[in-house]
């Protein structure tokens, strides 16, 4: 395999069953992705691009094809090392945050590191880190309904960063900002991916959004329409 490559996707497809119909979300998608590169997936809702992004992220698994990350064939692992490989090699961010209420953004941003069986002292100073990473020293003690939006969706980046992944998983991130604060978490991702050579991908359906990338693939049923490169 390619060592300047984090992923490779080899004609990989993806059915449902949706009572008895088969719904066919994915239908031979290829494509690489290098280390380092910040890229947008692109598309209108119904297009594939989450299901392509839950494979990638080794939330779900190909119906048929292939699918590398750092070289090794995750589409044939088994549940748990796709668990793992989650935990440890891929930070996740939402539209939604997904942070746990009455809890503090700093015991937010550890979350991930009680299933790496990292000491407490050791986490809490990952987390301080992954906290100051995304501008939010001294809020780390206030608790979620103490945060603004913009602040929330900066601990579900700190959360994403705090095991060191290699890849970021950005899904529709600013999609519950205003412009403003949307501007400011692109930033953030555009910083790490500079400053901390950390492999980015965002998958929306904001041309505003998708302009930070360098690299912005669309899909459209289930296949990639197109290709644009700055």
């Amino acid at each position: 395999m390619d060592n300047n490559k984090i992923i490779e996707i080899d004609n990989i497809s993806r059915t449902y069953i949706v009572g008895e119909t088969e719904v066919q979300a994915l239908k031979g998608v290829s494509c690489n992705i290098k280390k380092g590169g910040l890229v947008a997936i692109m598309g209108p809702s119904g297009s594939g691009k989450s299901t392509l992004m839950n494979i990638i992220g080794c939330l779900d698994k190909p119906s048929s094809g292939k699918y590398f990350l750092e070289g090794e064939e995750v589409s044939t692992f088994n549940k748990n090392k796709l668990a793992s490989i989650r935990n440890k090699r891929i930070g996740f961010v939402f539209q939604s945050f997904n942070l746990l209420s009455r809890t503090t953004a700093l015991e937010n941003t550890e979350l991930p590191l009680v299933y790496s069986d990292v000491p407490a002292k050791k986490a809490r100073e990952m987390a301080m880190e992954a906290l100051a990473l995304v501008g939010l020293e001294g809020r780390e003690s206030h608790k979620t309904n103490q945060l603004s939006g913009g602040e929330m969706q900066r601990v579900a980046i700190a959360r994403a960063l705090v095991n060191k992944p290699t890849l970021i998983l950005a899904d529709e991130p600013t999609g519950n900002l205003d412009t403003k604060t949307g501007i400011e978490i692109m930033d953030i991702f555009t910083r790490l991916n500079k400053e901390q050579n950390i492999t980015v991908i965002l998958v929306t359906h904001d041309p505003e959004v998708a302009e930070v990338s360098h690299r912005r693939i669309y899909i459209r049923d289930g296949l990639i329409e197109r290709e644009e490169r700055d």
